[in-house]
């Protein structure tokens, strides 16, 4: 067999297994972000930064079924079938390009709207509602404390009607503290609102890096079927096997 015809046929075959990997591995990877900003949604207004998760979710269904069309072209030599099967890389090679542009500039967009959102759902802190269970949440799991630091606190309507003091989740050791600004050595001094960003900067970035490696996996696909396409029309004749 043509070295080149194996080498390709190898590509594209591997590629298909890749298929079926990566369709479960950007489905864990789709639902790992929004699980990841679900937790923190009271304090993301802007719910298109979801968007290259749902790309990622959706690449992922067809992934497998894609996955078995490319492996039957590969091994029958159809040029429809490969035809068919570079159409279906092309476009998820789109799809991927396109989710690593959408975060790329949401990334950009998090630290722009996160203080705003923040400011907004600790101001509406009573003790009760909805926006204080995501307040003690985010401080209790990210060991942070107010917006920008544990004085924030200080303009809030609950600083001010409860003696003057910060929730129980800013507290280091809850059994000992009594949520005073002036004993720091008791609270968690470091505001939520860098701690956050971080967090969902590295949540989203590890999806780009993810989105990448195979974007760089279907360029060299698309690349192979053109080397069987063009070298079954040229230079052989017929259907030549894999492991002819």
């Amino acid at each position: 067999m043509d070295c080149g015809i194996f080498t390709s046929k190898t590509v594209l075959l591997f590629l298909s297994l890749v298929f079926w990997v990566a369709g479960a591995a950007l489905a864990y990877v789709g639902a790992y972000v929004i699980k990841s900003y679900g937790n923190f949604d009271s304090f993301i207004q802007d719910k298109y930064t979801l968007v290259p998760a749902a790309i990622i979710i959706g690449v992922s269904v067809v992934m497998f079924i894609f996955g078995l069309v490319g492996c039957c072209a590969t091994l029958w030599e159809s040029k429809v079938g490969l035809g068919f099967f570079f159409l279906i890389i092309m476009g998820i090679f789109a799809a991927e390009v396109a989710a690593l542009v959408f975060g790329v500039f949401y990334q950009g967009k998090i630290n722009a709207d996160l203080e705003r959102s923040m400011n907004d759902v600790f101001m509406k802190y009573d003790g009760h509602g909805p926006e204080t269970s995501a307040v003690n949440y985010v401080q209790t799991r990210l060991q942070c404390c107010g917006v920008m630091n544990y004085t924030s606190w200080s303009n809030t309507t609950w600083f001010s009607s409860n003696n003057n003091t910060v929730p129980m989740s800013c507290c280091k050791n809850s059994t000992q503290c009594t949520g005073r600004l002036d004993q720091p050595d008791q609270l968690n001094t470091q505001g939520c609102e860098v701690k956050l960003a971080r967090l969902l900067q590295g949540v989203l970035g590890y999806a780009m890096l993810v989105i990448l490696g195979f974007a760089i996996i279907k360029f060299f696909g698309m690349l192979s079927v053109c080397v069987i396409t063009c070298k079954t029309g040229s230079r052989r004749n017929g259907y030549q096997p894999l492991y002819a």
